[in-house]
């Protein structure tokens, strides 16, 4: 028995360590909570029911609702922002293109600093680029100079308040898989 219980317990570790990497694959703009959702299915399908760290479908589902939710808010903090800025059809794509560049430009400048560093300097030039993107896609679209760089403003705003609430998303499904494996 004490075999038994040492291995879910292991398992039940190497799952929240696959869920924390994950959660920080949010910063980078990759689908973290989608990752923490997949994960936690997989834990929870192959965890035996009568483990104490086993859990079940209504955490799966509260996952899945946070998932949902952090992408959502996300993506209207983004298009909220650069729309009532005046952001055209072309800023907000080009801002887009400019967020993805950034974080994994953010990646490689983050290095010196393992980890943290790396996730700071994605988060923050994720910021950077979709303020470039946007300003360059409003020039693109005819605006002057003033304009565009008040678009690329609320852009960078937009990203990271998103970013912020697709974490917070993330870290509330993480306590809440980490509560359901102890409770």
């Amino acid at each position: 028995m004490h075999d038994y219980l040492t291995i879910n317990l292991l398992w039940a570790l190497l799952c929240l360590s696959t869920l924390i990497v994950s959660l920080g694959l949010n910063a980078v703009g990759a689908p973290g909570n989608w990752v923490m959702l997949v994960i936690a299915g997989i834990y929870s399908w192959m965890m035996p029911s009568d483990s104490p760290y086993s859990f079940g479908l209504i955490v799966i589902i509260l996952v899945l609702a946070l998932a949902a939710i952090g992408e959502i808010l996300e993506f209207l903090t983004g298009v909220i922002g650069a729309k009532k800025a005046g952001g055209s059809k072309k800023g907000m794509w080009c801002s887009v293109i400019g967020s993805i560049v950034g974080s994994f430009g953010g990646l490689m400048v983050g290095i010196p600093v393992p980890i943290i560093g790396s996730l700071i300097a994605a988060l923050l030039l994720s910021g950077v680029g979709a303020m470039l993107g946007a300003y360059l896609g409003e020039r693109w679209d005819g605006k002057v100079s003033d304009e565009a760089w008040r678009v690329g403003l609320a852009s960078f705003v937009g990203r990271i308040l998103g970013s912020g609430f697709k974490l917070l998303c993330g870290f509330l499904a993480l306590v809440l898989i980490a509560l359901a494996m102890v409770i």
